[in-house]
């Protein structure tokens, strides 16, 4: 009885210091789901002079929030900063063996594997704006729009490949790491938790995309809204000789 009676208490015990704790602070949520629309959003525009605005809008607005982050990951809360989950070629190798084998080692932050998809899709992020910056501006030749195209369909493969990293590590750690990303909680431990949301630094950060965006909407350069308007004229007169 008493040996019972201990065991239930010490199990109780175990669940109650396992709880929902505050991982992901406001900023990186609001960074990682900012720059999933900007990404998706110039990903389903590029081919269309129509909607060429909006392409080039996000894809600025992509490349501020990756400068944000990289900010971020130096002084930001506990588990976003890079010291938290950049780890060396050993510490990701033990991780994927231990995937494989099907019992990874389970992290509060970034396990191994998604910090080297984050960091891979942060520097392919980086290079996929400068070149289309570049080749906005006619800076290079038609290799470099062939280039940003590339780093596109490399970056298109990052997503999914982190994606599918997030659903295996949700149901092998029995734990939903999408919602963890919108709710920003946790199971772990109290003093594994960060202090502090930091809603002010999350508010901020979208005040300036949404301000941003209503900027080059407004003020967008001539030769975007041309293209638009030429497209729609274009559109209308192809109706026009069909009727």
């Amino acid at each position: 009885m008493n040996t019972s009676s201990t065991c239930r208490n010490d199990s109780d015990a175990e669940r109650a210091a396992d709880r929902g704790i505050l991982v992901w602070d406001a900023p990186v949520r609001v960074f990682h789901w900012l720059f999933t629309v900007c990404f998706a959003g110039a990903w389903l525009t590029a081919e269309s002079e129509h909607w060429r605005l909006v392409h080039v809008t996000l894809g600025y607005t992509a490349g501020g929030l990756v400068i944000f982050r990289l900010a971020w990951g130096v002084i930001g809360t506990r588990y976003a900063r890079f010291s938290s989950f950049v780890r060396g070629p050993a510490r990701v190798s033990r991780y994927m063996l231990g995937l494989l084998h099907g019992h990874p080692q389970r992290y509060i932050g970034h396990n191994p594997a998604g910090a080297v998809a984050i960091v891979a899709i942060l520097a392919s992020a980086c290079a996929l704006t400068i070149t289309g910056w570049a080749s906005y501006n006619d800076t290079g030749g038609t290799w470099l729009g062939e280039l940003h195209e590339g780093l596109a369909n490399v970056m298109l493969i990052l997503v999914g490949v982190h994606i599918a990293g997030v659903v295996v590590s949700s149901w092998l750690h029995r734990e939903n790491l999408i919602g963890a990303m919108f709710r920003g909680r946790k199971t772990g431990k109290p003093d594994e938790a960060i202090r502090y949301a930091r809603r002010g630094v999350a508010a901020l950060m979208l005040a300036v995309v949404l301000a941003f965006w209503w900027w080059q909407w407004h003020e967008a350069p001539a030769s975007l809204l041309s293209a638009r308007d030429a497209t729609s004229a274009q559109q209308t007169r192809h109706s026009d000789s069909d009727d």
